[in-house]
């Protein structure tokens, strides 16, 4: 096993580390601390973010597409994949109108046309929700013995930092349901907390604050994450360059939840994983040192995926872990739309959606 030089980064990075070591091993025992930022500053950053909220609360935000159904019809009805989405309104698509623009369609899509198989979505995600609503969401998905996942994407983190959810309890109810999904038998992809530094309404000094606190959490996400057997992405500021280049088409109405066009650009960011989870993936998973990837202790690569969004990072051999920059690839679209846009019933590989 190879691993690589960390020596160039300074000491910033090991003290994320063990930051999120800390917070990762406080949920094992049932601690509570908060990390580097004292409790008043984080009530600053968290009353900041309430305001950022309560500023936009007058934009209406329509209720999610559900998206559930089978996409990729061009490849048949039989024996279809089912993907599992779980966590809060960044994975139930909040913001967006059709069904094909929420994240649940948009990676079953890519699935589909990469396994060339049809893969059937099931979304328990709730706006809103926080980590300790997994359990529910994990109850409900599993409730079925005869329908379980092949695999399962989360997101979910952001309303954990904005309602004061100590990381500790918050990392501790991640852990639990990705153990529960791995002895179900699905393979789980993680998307980690978004950086709340990137909502506009937020300023500084508060911004960078709020920053610190959200990756924090996404580095102890990817901790118990990995050690439960899960992959995770980090989605950061939601992929950085493309959202701080050009906020107004990657945010939504609302300027706190993306657009279509930024859930398409995570989508693609996470695609990769999903399929590397399950073994179909058309890139090796070794890395490459001129991408600067690596196998690293787990705390570290979890520090480093925390800083830079769109990296993932899967277990290695204990206590190490691998982490990988996949190169994204377009989603499959059709006639200008993203599969799975279809109407109910299509035979030119979208969506069907069951009716009501």
């Amino acid at each position: 096993m190879t691993g690589r030089s960390v020596t160039g980064r300074g000491g910033g990075a090991v003290s994320r580390a063990r930051v999120a070591r800390r917070i990762a091993a406080g949920a094992a025992y049932g601690g509570g601390g908060i990390g580097l930022l004292g409790v008043a500053t984080v009530g600053v950053v968290l009353a900041e973010v309430q305001l950022a909220k309560r500023s936009v609360a007058g934009v209406a935000a329509p209720v999610p597409p559900r998206g559930e159904g089978l996409y990729g019809l061009a490849f048949g009805r039989r024996d279809p994949l089912l993907l599992g989405i779980l966590g809060d309104s960044t994975a139930a698509g909040q913001g967006v109108r059709r069904a094909g623009q929420t994240p649940g369609a948009l990676l079953a899509s890519g699935l589909a046309a990469v396994v060339e198989r049809p893969v059937e979505v099931r979304n328990v995600a709730l706006p809103g929700a926080r980590s300790d609503d997994l359990d529910r969401q994990v109850r409900l998905l599993l409730a079925d013995a005869s329908r379980r996942p092949d695999i399962c994407v989360l997101m979910i983190g952001a309303n954990d930092v904005t309602h004061r959810m100590p990381p500790t309890e918050s990392v501790r109810h991640l852990a639990a349901a990705v153990r529960r999904l791995r002895t179900a038998g699905a393979e789980v992809v993680v998307g980690t907390c978004p950086d709340l530094g990137t909502i506009e309404p937020v300023y500084q000094p508060l911004r960078w604050l709020a920053r610190r606190v959200s990756r924090q959490l996404a580095a102890a996400q990817t901790i118990v994450v990995v050690e439960q057997g899960g992959r995770t992405v980090s989605l950061g500021d939601l992929l950085g360059p493309e959202f701080a280049a050009n906020p107004r088409e990657m945010f939504g109405a609302d300027s706190y939840h993306p657009s279509a066009e930024g859930y398409a650009t995570a989508a693609m960011a996470m695609l990769p994983t999903v399929c590397a989870a399950l073994g179909v993936w058309p890139e090796s998973d070794r890395p490459e040192a001129a991408r600067d990837e690596g196998v690293l202790p787990v705390a570290q690569a979890a520090a480093e995926a925390a800083q830079e969004a769109g990296t993932e990072v899967t277990a290695a051999r204990a206590p190490w872990a691998l982490l990988k920059r996949r190169r994204r690839r377009r989603l499959p679209v059709w006639d200008g739309e993203a599969v799975g846009e279809g109407s109910s019933g299509a035979a030119d590989g979208g969506v069907h959606l069951p009716q009501d």
